[in-house]
């Protein structure tokens, strides 16, 4: 009996220790189930080590442009001095006041891909630099030189001097393999706050803004401000996959950054040759909306329309046709028209590649030799006056004159404004239309416009096709 007393004290204790035991480990596989979730969503206790490991080669880049300010302030109202009605009354007043000079700073962001001193930023931030400083995180400054810009894709490359060749590097990342909700940092100088860090995730991939042909951007919700652009964006194992371009001013925690695959490509240009080659194949696209997907047999919108075909052009040779819906090409699909611009300018130049298009609902593979885009005047060639003839001043179709009119047209040129009592608004023409063809002549460009218009001067009448919203007729001016 004592015995039974005995054991009834020792069973309980045995008990409580067992269930401590398993409660222990338990618990044990708990944490380890929570480090192994952890583990996969990839979420750091702390950024402390990855920002140590990139913020040496973030740079701060500070760009001096040289403003001209008029000697006397009603310049710009009145036109020079020495010419006019007020020209007397310029020279009692104020005399021969000079010209003024002033020095306009910017500051931007940038970092370092190798040790000979190349630095990667936007080309917005050096664009107009009468002279460039870089600083370094430990302070170091250097003076830099442009290598190359490219306004297209808004990247450019500098360089510093650096004895030692000791500087640090960032290396670019894969931007293709980006998963939307991937964690990020921002590294910069927002408003002259040097080597600011925020962070975020990728809201969005292959975001497209009408900032230019080449539209591909990472969306991220990591703050970006003034002074972030040119800085790069960071993944969890300190590869660039972006660099901080753009933000939408209205809105909260929207910025934007050029993927590092496309920067790459247009570094190794710009490290090699100084600028940027880029292919090309001579059609005029737009996107296929599901009205049209029907009429073109095809069963859902997807691909690049070709709206016109450059004569003489690689597609022309290779057999594409107006009316082609172009859904792969090089053996990459093509999902919108935003897609066709920017893989054919990544092409190399002379490549042969096969290009399926939809035809009468019938897919039909067609080879083209990729041609050397041609390069676009210079920003220093003043652009050729608008031409005036029958009362209306027509002008090249560029980005501006598209968005200012809500241009579909790429191809022609768009009437700006008509003379009232003109023989052009006596022929119901008005500002907006776009003119296709003059005399049955296809007219791509302003060249081909003046061409035409000599060629017809000697006719009794000139016939323009014309192109307005969507819509296209025949206009026929008399000539006296």
């Amino acid at each position: 009996m004592t015995n039974r007393k005995m054991l009834k004290p020792l069973t309980v204790v045995l008990i409580l220790i067992c269930l401590g035991t398993l409660m222990g480990l338990g618990y044990g596989c708990d944490q380890k189930r929570e480090k192994g979730k952890a583990e996969v969503i990839g979420f750091p206790q702390s950024f402390t080590e990855l920002v140590e490991k990139v913020r040496p080669a973030v740079v701060n880049i500070s760009a001096t442009t040289t403003v001209h300010v008029p000697g006397h302030p009603f310049r710009h109202f009145f036109g020079p001095r020495e010419e006019g009605p007020f020209s007397d009354f310029f020279k009692r007043f104020f005399g021969d006041i000079p010209d003024r000079e002033f020095k306009q700073q910017s500051l931007g962001s940038g970092f370092i891909v190798d040790k000979d001193g190349y630095i990667i930023t936007n080309n917005h931030v050096v664009e107009k630099a009468d002279e460039i400083k870089v600083k370094l995180s430990e302070g170091k400054e250097y003076k830099a030189k442009v290598i190359g810009r490219d306004s297209k894709t808004d990247l450019a490359l500098i360089k510093i001097s650096s004895l030692f060749g000791d500087l640090p590097t960032l290396p670019l990342g894969e931007s293709d393999k980006v998963k939307v909700g991937e964690w990020v940092l921002a590294v910069g100088n927002p408003f002259g706050l040097e080597h600011t860090v925020t962070k975020g995730i990728i809201s969005a991939t292959g975001r497209v803004i009408g900032s230019g042909p080449y539209d591909n951007f990472l969306q991220t919700d990591a703050p970006i401000n003034p002074g972030n652009s040119g800085g790069p964006l960071i993944n969890l194992r300190g590869e660039v996959i972006g660099i901080n371009t753009a933000i939408v001013a209205s809105g909260q925690g929207i910025g934007f950054a050029i993927p590092s695959n496309l920067a790459q490509q247009v570094f190794n240009q710009l490290k090699e040759k100084g600028k940027v080659f880029r292919g090309w194949i001579g059609v005029s696209i737009q996107s296929v909306t599901p009205e049209m997907a029907e009429s073109f047999s095809l069963k859902e919108p997807r691909g690049a329309l070709v709206g016109d075909v450059v004569p003489g052009g690689p597609a022309e040779a290779g057999g594409i046709q107006r009316g082609d819906v172009i859904v792969g090409f090089d053996g990459k699909g093509i999902k919108d028209a935003s897609d066709l611009p920017r893989i054919v300018a990544e092409t190399p130049i002379k490549k042969t590649v096969m290009i399926k298009v939809i035809r009468e609902g019938r897919e039909v593979d067609l080879k083209v030799i990729v041609a050397e885009m041609e390069e676009e005047k210079t920003a220093s060639m003043k652009r050729k006056a608008p031409e005036q003839h029958f009362g209306m001043m027509v002008d090249e179709i560029t980005s501006q004159r598209v968005k200012e009119f809500n241009l579909r047209d790429r191809t022609g040129v768009v009437i700006l404004q008509v003379a009232p009592g003109s023989p052009a608004e006596e022929a119901n023409l008005q500002a907006g239309d776009v003119i296709k063809e003059i005399g049955r002549k296809p007219v791509r460009n302003l060249k081909d416009y003046e061409e035409g218009i000599a060629k017809m001067q000697r006719s009794k009448s000139v016939l323009f096709f014309i192109s307005r919203g969507g819509q296209t007729f025949y206009a026929s001016i008399k000539i006296f």
